[in-house]
């Protein structure tokens, strides 16, 4: 049975710490943001691990040459316009700006934080499909247990979900890959990946860098620069015995959703 592992990454400016009244000038969540997508483009390409990459227009418009680099091999879809803030219009003028920048056709989207949107927006957007969902229970942001957990399709749009473990929704993102021991997340990953023939991670390149200067949970930047780094390479390494690296779009096709 062949299976496939889509790795993503939300490319952003790092604004977390707002979150938490700790003020970062745009400049440096651009910096830190940069930094980031750096160190984990040479991980990525040297593991020859196929992804998609969720970006905002805002960080595209600042590093254009870099996008595009990344859609030579890879998937680059919306992050919306702005990571902090939005509005329905956001959708098409995201999608337009990286198209223009990347000159080839963006497909998919998701929103900032998991955010709620109406897929009526999504549509009228002209994306292929939307990966917002993260079908598990997460406290204080959202809570899509009634989701399904694979690929479905909502009110005429197609859904990607973030992974979670078979049975009880344990969510396989970049908060348990950081803070559960590696082997308890390699163990569900791979039960999940041959259990859905595929298997849908998401990180955040900032993650890979120091964060020490910030204020976030310690949760949030546990193992944040080398330590993680190595755990990223192991994981590529692990899962490239389970399945094939593709891009969102490439499985949707490959498996005839669209």
């Amino acid at each position: 049975m062949e299976r496939f592992v889509l790795m993503s990454f939300d490319v952003e400016e790092f604004d977390m710490p707002l979150e938490y009244s700790q003020q970062v000038p745009m400049a440096e969540q651009m910096k830190v943001g940069h930094e980031g997508l750096v160190v984990t483009m040479d991980i990525i390409n040297t593991a020859n691990a196929t992804s998609t990459f969720f970006t905002t227009a805002n960080f595209a418009q600042t590093f254009p040459v870099d996008i595009k680099q990344i859609a030579e091999k890879h998937e680059v879809a919306s992050h919306t316009f702005y990571h902090s803030s939005f509005t329905p219009a956001h959708l098409l003028e995201s999608k337009l700006c990286l198209e223009s920048i990347t000159r080839k056709p963006v497909y998919g989207l998701r929103m900032p934080r998991m955010r709620h949107v109406e897929m009526k927006d999504v549509i009228a957007a002209g994306y292929v499909y939307d990966s917002s969902v993260n079908p598990t229970w997460i406290p204080g942001r959202y809570n899509y247990r009634s989701k399904p957990r694979t690929v479905y399709t909502e009110e005429g749009m197609l859904r990607v979900p973030a992974a979670v473990s078979p049975n009880l929704r344990i969510p396989l993102f970049w908060l348990a890959f950081k803070n559960f021991p590696y082997t308890i997340f390699k163990s569900l990953a791979i039960k999940t990946l041959r259990q859905d023939g595929y298997l849908c991670l998401y990180f955040h390149p900032w993650e890979f860098v120091n964060l020490e200067a910030y204020n976030i949970p310690a949760y949030t930047k546990r193992h944040a620069g080398p330590a993680l780094q190595e755990r990223l390479i192991r994981l590529l390494k692990d899962l490239s015995k389970e399945g094939e690296f593709a891009t969102m779009q490439q499985y949707l096709q490959l498996k005839n959703f669209c």
